[in-house]
């Protein structure tokens, strides 16, 4: 039997190992330290009092209640209208004795006219009457000044802390590598391994 020489290989594939630390990072935001003031705003008020006048002379008068002045006035008024009118009525009546031979009876309507009083006039109305009061009224007047006030804000802010470790691979081999060769009915003498 005849017999063929051979060559056989068997490999083993490298083994690697990897350690891997992750990195590390931390953020540390601390808050913005913040200070707000609002001042009041500046208000300003005026105020001119409302005026109301009442006036009731009139209806006084209508009522005959008038002032002393009024009333010393007004019989002034009258007693100077009644002189007038009393010395007209003499010069007239004088005039009228002096011609009485003309005729007439001019002693006796003369009589009777000095005797005769005035008319009494009588009338229907309202006492007082209508609108003699008399109303003024001013209102009032308010004035608002008001100045508004910027608020004050204060604001610190804060660094951000930030720490960083940085990862690291640390490679390892596990096991090498490796190539067995057999050479088989190559030499007389039997089987030789070589290895690499």
């Amino acid at each position: 039997m005849m017999q063929i020489p051979q060559i056989r290989l068997q490999t083993n594939p490298m083994k690697i190992g990897l350690n891997i630390e992750q990195p590390v990072q931390q953020i540390e935001q601390k808050a913005a330290v913040q200070s707000i003031q609002q001042p009041q705003a500046i208000m300003e008020i005026q105020t001119t009092q409302g005026k109301l006048t009442i006036d009731q002379s009139q209806a006084r008068e209508d009522m005959d209640l008038k002032s002393l002045s009024r009333r010393v006035d007004e019989f002034a008024q009258q007693g100077y209208q009644d002189w007038l009118a009393g010395m007209a009525r003499r010069a007239q009546q004088g005039t009228e004795l002096r011609h009485i031979e003309k005729g007439g009876n001019a002693l006796t309507e003369q009589a009777r006219q000095n005797s005769k009083g005035p008319e009494k006039k009588f009338n229907l109305g309202w006492i007082p009457s209508h609108f003699s009061v008399k109303l003024d009224y001013q209102p009032a007047e308010v004035k608002i000044e008001a100045t508004a006030q910027k608020p004050i804000i204060d604001a610190q802010v804060n660094r951000v802390n930030h720490t960083y470790t940085q990862g690291s691979v640390n490679v390892e081999i596990l096991q090498k590598n490796a190539l067995d060769i057999d050479f088989i009915n190559l030499y007389p003498d039997g089987i030789r391994k070589v290895k690499t």
